[in-house]
Formats: structure tokens, C-alpha cells, sequence
């Protein structure tokens, strides 16, 4: 069972770390340090599909639980990372219901009595069924367990969302509210009244469709604001920016030590 997807459907509220650094000890830190749930960052991260994995295995041997955000949504590589036993998936830039449709598709095995293409074959060999330890696998427990969110980033995007939301298949929607300020002009001013009624038009349009809602804080939206306004996922903090924190001040300790 993906425990993710059923919390989130349970109306919990999860929050997330990122891991960008694609390293294994890294991430098996941050579970062990108060972050349980962990976003592996396939986008703008280190690292490819086996760094990813390695990353998934650290966290999940120290009780945690792992969430993709793979670099583009291409047969292809969906295909790959499923196999590979990821089961909570972020795709970027979905602009279309079309794209949503075949991301969809490539995220689920065709049903039974249905027919259709879907997720190609390999279940009996792959990680994603336990190298063939669970024989459900392909007939039910890998549609039942993925959990796909589409990341809206764009004017167009936004337009779009009733028609995304209606797919079969995409559970939710993943605000990136860096990019859509900075696709409607205004980059790196989330604050701006732009941006901020476009963060209010996704926020309405997927709570009415019935979808999950997930995103980062920012433009003047907290933890606890987010959870306010109906969202499910909230991944807010990263390895690398943890990192880069901690040596300014150690840094800063030592300068005014020596001053």
C-alpha cells in the first residue's frame, strides 16, 4: 500500500523535505531528524534514476517514505522510474489535458476488460513488484498504489485545469509558484497581485474538481496558511539550502569569535 497516497486521500496534511543533493545519507538525516517524507527532486536535482533510487532505499530503510518529481513526463521515463518501485510521482510543466492524458496512461497498466495502451510490461522482473514477490502487482496493486500529481507552472496550465482535473488517472495538482509568477511576468515577486490571483485560481478550480493540492511555501504563504486553504502537500524545506544555512552561521559565529 503507498502510504502517501493514503494519507493524503484520508485528509491528512503532509509536509515534505527535498532532497537535491542526490546523496543517500543526506536523506536517511532528514528522516531521521523530523522528516519523514521525502521529495526526491529529479527536476533540478543531482543525480539520474539510480542516484534516485539509491536515495529511495536510505529513506525508506529508516522508516520513511519517498515522492519523485521526475524531470519530464515522457513515456519513457515514467516507465522507467514505476519500474524502478517508485509509486508517488510529480511531473513538471503540464500545460494540457492532452499531456495529463498521456501522462496518465503511462502511469497505469491497461485495466482488465478495458484494453487500451498503457504502462508497458515487465512486472514479473521489475523493483516496483519486489522483483516479482507480488503477484497482484499488474492486474491490481500497481494502479491502486500510484499517486500522480501534475505540476501547473503556467497562464495555460491554469486555463486548463478543469480539463486536467477531469482525467482519469491524475490525482492532484502541484502548484509551482515560482515558475507561474514568472511565466506571468513577474519573477521572483510571488508577492505581486498577479501572481497571487493566479495562486487563488488553481487553489479554486482544483478544490472544486476534487483533486489533492500540493505545492512549496512562499509569496507570503506559511506552512499553516497553505494548510488553511485546503492543501494537502506542502514540501517546503531542502538539503541544500539546510547546508548552506548552517555554514553562513557557522561562519558567522566565527567571524564575530575572532573579531
Amino acid at each position: 500500500m503507498n502510504a502517501v497516497k493514503s494519507r493524503l486521500l484520508n485528509g491528512e496534511f503532509i509536509t515534505a523535505a527535498w532532497a537535491e543533493l542526490g546523496n543517500a545519507d543526506v536523506a536517511e538525516i532528514l528522516v531521521r531528524h523530523g522528516w519523514p517524507v521525502v521529495l526526491i527532486d529529479g527536476e533540478h536535482g543531482v543525480g539520474d534514476l539510480e542516484t534516485w533510487v539509491a536515495v529511495a532505499r536510505a529513506v525508506e530503510a529508516a522508516g520513511g517514505e519517498v515522492i519523485l518529481r521526475v524531470p519530464d513526463g515522457t513515456d519513457t521515463m515514467l516507465k522507467k522510474v514505476l519500474d524502478r518501485g517508485f509509486r508517488s510521482i510529480v511531473v513538471p510543466m503540464v500545460n494540457t489535458a492532452e499531456q495529463a492524458a498521456a501522462i496518465a496512461r503511462s502511469c497505469h497498466y491497461p485495466q482488465t476488460g478495458k484494453g487500451g495502451i498503457g504502462r508497458g510490461y515487465a512486472a514479473p522482473i521489475v523493483r516496483g513488484s519486489g522483483f516479482g514477490t507480488r503477484p497482484e502487482y499488474a492486474k491490481r496493486t500497481a494502479n491502486e498504489d500510484v499517486l500522480v500529481f501534475v505540476q501547473c507552472e503556467t497562464p495555460e496550465s491554469v486555463a486548463a485545469l478543469p480539463e486536467i482535473c477531469a482525467v482519469e488517472g491524475i490525482d492532484g495538482v502541484f502548484l509551482g509558484p515560482n515558475d507561474l509568477a514568472a511565466t506571468l511576468g513577474h519573477m521572483e515577486n510571488m508577492d505581486h497581485a498577479v501572481p497571487q490571483a493566479a495562486f487563488a485560481e488553481v487553489e479554486a478550480k482544483v478544490t472544486a474538481a476534487g483533486k489533492l493540492l500540493a505545492t512549496v511555501p512562499g509569496g507570503g504563504r506559511s506552512w499553516a496558511d497553505l494548510r488553511a486553504k485546503g492543501f494537502h502537500l506542502v514540501a517546503g524545506v531542502n538539503d541544500i539550502s539546510f547546508l548552506m544555512n548552517a555554514a553562513a552561521e557557522a561562519a558567522k559565529a566565527r567571524d564575530a569569535e575572532l573579531a
